[in-house]
């Protein structure tokens, strides 16, 4: 990837919208040369894809949990597909330590949250414990946002 590789992602991750041709006038190139250089960028994955940005909570989504769970090792990939699977999750992560999850949720309410947990990690074979943690306010979202 090369300067101007980096400075379309950069143009992109700010609006995804943007057109080829506003692209190629902030920086310098031809319409063609833009268009050229993001399906390279998709093709060899730097770009996975184009999403929106939304607002969980304008969509009913209130409720942001951070759940932090424990698994014994043999478990942890059946574990992780099966809560992956969930609707309530819109990313989960397996950390270095081959037995820990990083799950992050939204649901509409605080029952939905403990009906979620309650169907889906109370009593699941293979999880060892769960620390779970619920967001306040947001300041600073990651690039794109979450996704749901």
């Amino acid at each position: 990837m090369n300067r101007l590789d980096t400075e379309i992602i950069g143009l992109l991750i700010k609006d995804g919208r943007l057109a080829y041709a506003e692209i190629a006038r902030q920086l310098g190139v031809t319409r063609a040369h833009v268009r050229d250089r993001v399906q390279a960028l998709l093709d060899g994955g730097s770009i996975e894809q184009f999403t929106a940005v939304i607002d969980p909570e304008k969509l009913g989504k209130s409720v942001s949990a951070f759940l932090d769970i424990k698994a014994s090792p043999n478990a942890i990939e059946e574990v992780a597909q099966a809560l992956a699977d969930q609707p309530e999750v819109i990313s989960l992560y397996i950390m270095s330590d081959m037995k820990s999850l990083h799950v992050h949720t939204l649901t509409d309410s605080s029952d939905s949250l403990l009906d979620f947990a309650s169907r889906q990690i109370y009593g699941r074979a293979g999880i060892v414990s769960v620390e779970c943690q619920t967001l306040l306010k947001r300041i600073k979202n990651r690039v794109g946002g979450p996704r749901l």
